[in-house]
């Protein structure tokens, strides 16, 4: 096998400034994509990332959109394709959580999950799909909670991370004629800036793990790395656990 088995396919990851994103990019990139990535305001984590893989030889544009932003979001697909000559290789990342009881949940919220988690990665997945060739890859982070919910708080998150499930089966059925496959890779607690591996809350969640300990963000793009590769063209329409047996 190659050692680079993605050389010549572009890529586009939303959300890639920082954790699961970010590490989905540098693999991307390690594995000889040419990867665009998106982020919102972090322009630090953005440029941070841009200095690791270009350090290395590797090939990658930072693009400061909006996942929510319909338009922006498709301007920026069609920037990708102008530069680049086509488009391989879509991954939703970008994602926000908000946790609150129902009777204290706020509607703008609520409105904002759905517009990141949901209406974004269908806005992003219509945009992309005239560009992807026979062969395309979607790839949507979506969440172990979409299946398992141990606390109280994340019914909304889990409802979006649920529908995005939803989507990727049916977008399976509707693009598999087209050579183009659809997954879910859906990660287990994971250490990342904004959910530690470690403190009080984190021992309650490895208790709930048969391995013992949170993903590390390369764990998730080692998924997401196989999902894409050509020798993945039979596997669509699933939603892949990736969560150290937190759902068993």
């Amino acid at each position: 096998m190659s050692e680079q088995p993605l050389a010549g396919k572009t890529a586009l990851v939303t959300g890639g400034s920082r954790g699961i994103g970010a590490s989905i990019v540098e693999r991307l990139a390690a594995d000889g994509a040419s990867v665009t990535f998106s982020y919102v305001a972090d322009h630090q984590g953005a440029k941070e990332v841009v200095e690791r893989i270009t350090s290395t030889g590797g090939t990658v544009r930072a693009v400061e959109t909006d996942s929510a932003d319909a338009d922006a979001v498709r301007d920026t697909i069609a920037e990708v394709v102008a530069i680049s000559g086509g488009l391989d290789i879509l991954v939703n990342n970008a994602g926000v959580a908000h946790v609150a009881p129902i009777e204290e949940f706020p509607l703008e919220e609520f409105d904002r999950l759905v517009a990141v988690n949901v209406r974004g990665v269908f806005n992003t997945i219509q945009a992309a799909v005239p560009h992807l060739p026979h062969g395309g890859r979607i790839v949507t982070i979506g969440s172990i909670n979409a299946d398992r919910v141990p606390v109280p708080g994340i019914a909304v998150y889990s409802l979006t991370k649920a529908a995005v499930a939803g989507l990727t089966r049916g977008l399976a059925r509707e693009l598999g004629p087209r050579g183009i496959t659809v997954n879910t890779v859906q990660p287990g607690p994971t250490a990342t800036e904004m959910n530690p591996d470690e403190g009080e809350f984190a021992e309650a969640m490895k208790a709930l793990m048969p391995v013992g300990h949170y993903a590390h963000p390369t764990d998730i793009a080692s998924a997401v790395a196989y999902l894409v590769r050509p020798e993945a063209r039979f596997v669509t329409g699933t939603s892949w656990d990736v969560d150290g047996g937190f759902a068993v």
